[in-house]
């Protein structure tokens, strides 16, 4: 018997945009054969189904079913492809784990310290993953922003602690009236806002994913942006190089993939993340940026781009991800 599988989208943040276009994508290469879908819209409008006739039937919330027909329908397991909050912070896999829904990505606990950069990049620090050196910056603190960043060094990057795909993000090169433009511009996307020193280097991006037990890492992609860095433009409307599999010396490969799979184990991830990293050309060290839990799956993602270089098609490593959870 097939399995019944909810594909979830939308969201209630700007990345929503995003969410669909990663819905489009898996909906193409999710394998029929084997599972029975619906595409589930999380939105501010509400939770909906919309059936081929497009009639739009409510999520009953109480146990996360549909009735269509006079049919109850149960879900067996849910693909998460809801970019930014609720199904990128834990709220969702919260409620899931309630309900006893397994989900293809991080649980409740590590989706909401992942979706904290600072708090991401603390743990990673900890436990002797490189990072970059930040300050938080809380929206209400009376604290002078100038004196939390003068022992900062320049260049610096501004974005909110809290979201994705380089909303509200900005480049600051030197201490002037621009840091204060930059802080307000993520402050205007979150009431937490990370500063962060530029470090020189190649920027590297791998997936990681555990299935049949193991944890396996994709091909690396070099990404060369068009632009100061790797902004929404330049993740999304074609304004970057994106060389899969970067063209890398076999040490840095290894360094990046062992880092990767430290980070993964150490986190306690599931299903497949993104893990962005700068490799310090100084230092020849990879330095943790982030964790994407709910990494894009557009035609203009990573992901996607990596599972090919790997020789998957996207209808087996959908399937892998969806098996690995049930």
């Amino acid at each position: 018997m097939k399995k019944c599988i909810a594909l979830v989208t939308g969201g209630f943040s700007r990345e929503s945009e995003i969410s669909y276009k990663s819905a489009e994508t898996i909906e193409r290469h999710i394998d029929t054969e084997k599972y029975n879908y619906y595409l589930i819209d999380i939105s501010p409008a509400g939770w909906n189904y919309t059936s081929v006739d497009g009639e739009k039937i409510p999520v009953d919330k109480n146990d996360f079913s549909l009735l269509i027909n006079n049919k109850k329908i149960i879900f067996d397991a849910v693909l998460m492809c809801i970019h930014g909050t609720p199904g990128e912070d834990g709220k969702l896999q919260g409620y899931f784990d309630m309900l006893k829904i397994p989900y293809t990505c991080c649980g409740a606990s590590v989706s909401a310290l992942t979706f904290n950069k600072r708090d991401t990049v603390a743990l990673a620090g900890y436990s002797g993953i490189a990072v970059s050196k930040s300050v938080m910056l809380l929206k209400h603190d009376k604290t002078n922003p100038d004196e939390a960043i003068k022992n900062l060094k320049f260049p610096v990057f501004v974005k909110p602690n809290n979201g994705g795909s380089s909303i509200g993000m900005s480049k600051v090169q030197q201490f002037s009236e621009e840091i204060g433009i930059a802080i307000d511009k993520a402050f205007a996307e979150d009431s937490q806002v990370l500063v962060e020193e530029f470090i020189s280097g190649r920027e590297l991006t791998i997936g990681v994913f555990n299935s049949g037990g193991k944890i396996i890492t994709l091909p690396i992609t070099e990404i060369i942006s068009k632009n100061d860095f790797f902004d929404f433009n330049a993740k999304y409307k074609g304004e970057s190089a994106e060389i899969t599999p970067a063209e890398i010396t076999g040490d840095i490969t290894e360094a990046v993939r062992n880092a990767a799979q430290k980070i993964y184990t150490i986190f306690n991830c599931k299903g497949i993340v993104r893990i962005d990293f700068i490799f310090d050309k100084e230092k020849n060290i990879p330095v943790m940026l982030e964790i994407n839990t709910v990494p894009g799956q557009s035609e203009a993602s990573l992901i996607p781009q990596q599972v090919a270089a790997m020789g998957w098609s996207l209808k087996e490593f959908y399937s892998a991800l969806i098996d690995a959870c049930l």
